[in-house]
């Protein structure tokens, strides 16, 4: 990819704005390591005709993942690359990028992806790769988001939409929705609660992707006004 398409998220000059890109559907890579709980809730979206795209492909680095079942049931293109036949990440990354390509795909979306990505996707899609995390972020990165949270005696937790770069849920921050840390949760019931939040904010930043309203100058994100707004995905908990 030629040097000056890469944009420098650092740089808080540039900007970058999602493409408007009218009634067309987005086609949208969906990459999953699991049980597919946030792949369902973009199928629902879409299915309901409240997401303009369309789901060209589900790519697992794990066989057993039910997000595999979920998307044959919709008749999805669903693919299984094991990562442990690959001799390092690039070439995994490689592999995951030729079947993307080979389904056109706009924007890649991480849902319970269990990978680093590399500069092969990163620079193939740059600002066109989200992921959501069980975490208020730059709180808690990385796994055992929701168990650090009980840990760390927070009271309140949650959820991030972000874009995907070089590190470990470092990208910037997208749209984010908080939940009440009780007395009595446990890692189960505290993770149920985000899980909630997580099914509806992020169908919801992939419609504001589709409409071209967001826009990222440096690290800060921002919505351009719409019938969905950014303050949509800030829901203060009640205690």
């Amino acid at each position: 990819m030629p040097e000056q398409s890469v944009l420098n998220l650092f740089d808080p000059v540039p900007a970058h704005t999602s493409e408007r890109l009218g009634n067309q559907r987005v086609r949208v890579a969906v990459l999953v390591s699991g049980n597919g709980s946030n792949l369902q809730s973009i199928i629902d979206h879409i299915e309901a005709g409240k997401l303009n795209a369309s789901i060209a492909c589900v790519i697992s680095n794990r066989e057993d993942a039910f997000a595999l079942e979920r998307a044959k049931k919709h008749q999805l293109p669903a693919f299984y690359l094991n990562h442990r036949s690959f001799p390092d990440r690039m070439s995994f990354d490689a592999a995951v990028l030729e079947i993307v390509r080979e389904h056109a795909v706009e924007l890649v979306v991480l849902a319970g992806f269990n990978r680093i990505l590399s500069a092969v996707l990163l620079d193939a899609f740059p600002l066109a790769i989200l992921n959501i995390h069980p975490a208020l972020l730059p709180a808690f990165p990385g796994n055992q988001a929701q168990r650090l949270a009980l840990q760390h005696g927070v009271k309140i937790a949650g959820c991030t939409v972000h874009f995907v770069d070089s590190g470990t849920d470092t990208g910037p921050i997208i749209a984010q929705a908080a939940v009440p840390v009780l007395d009595n949760d446990t890692e189960e019931t505290l993770s149920r609660r985000i899980l909630r939040e997580e099914h509806r904010i992020y169908p919801g930043v992939l419609r504001l992707f589709t409409e071209g309203r967001i826009r990222v100058e440096g690290r800060r994100v921002f919505i351009s006004p719409g019938e969905q707004n950014s303050s949509d995905f800030l829901e203060c908990p009640r205690f």
